[in-house]
């Protein structure tokens, strides 16, 4: 059975959403370096923090975390909320339900193709193992 939306190989038969794309692919990216990563793993610590708590904590200058702060609210995965003189920084847990979806609906598609290609009965070795 043919699938629908590929009717003959290697044609396209759908259109691309390439500002989707570009948006997921910001998203993405703003989770795809080690300093945000533990950014994100610092403020999923508690429930809101500010920024020098973060600094505190990573041994970073308050410039350097910022910067990586304003690329994690550009991508809508940390927000914030003013009170008084102080920001608090949260996470947008949804934003971080979807990119963990994303990557769970990645890592099936690869199992699945790596399975159509391995032979009955054999077990999968890889070059690095």
């Amino acid at each position: 059975m043919k699938n629908k939306i590929l009717e003959k190989e290697g044609q396209l038969n759908f259109p691309l959403d390439y500002a989707g794309i570009r948006k997921t692919l910001i998203l993405l990216r703003s989770v795809n370096h080690k300093v945000r990563q533990r950014i994100i793993e610092i403020i999923g610590q508690g429930k809101k923090i500010v920024v020098t708590d973060i600094c505190n904590e990573m041994n970073l200058d308050q410039s350097a975390v910022s910067q990586h702060l304003a690329v994690l609210r550009q991508s809508g995965v940390v927000q914030t909320e003013r009170q008084g003189k102080y920001i608090f920084y949260f996470l947008n847990v949804e934003k971080l339900y979807h990119i963990q979806s994303l990557v769970q609906l990645e890592s099936i598609q690869n199992e699945s193709l790596m399975a159509a290609f391995e032979p009955q009965g054999r077990k999968r070795q890889f070059f690095w193992q």
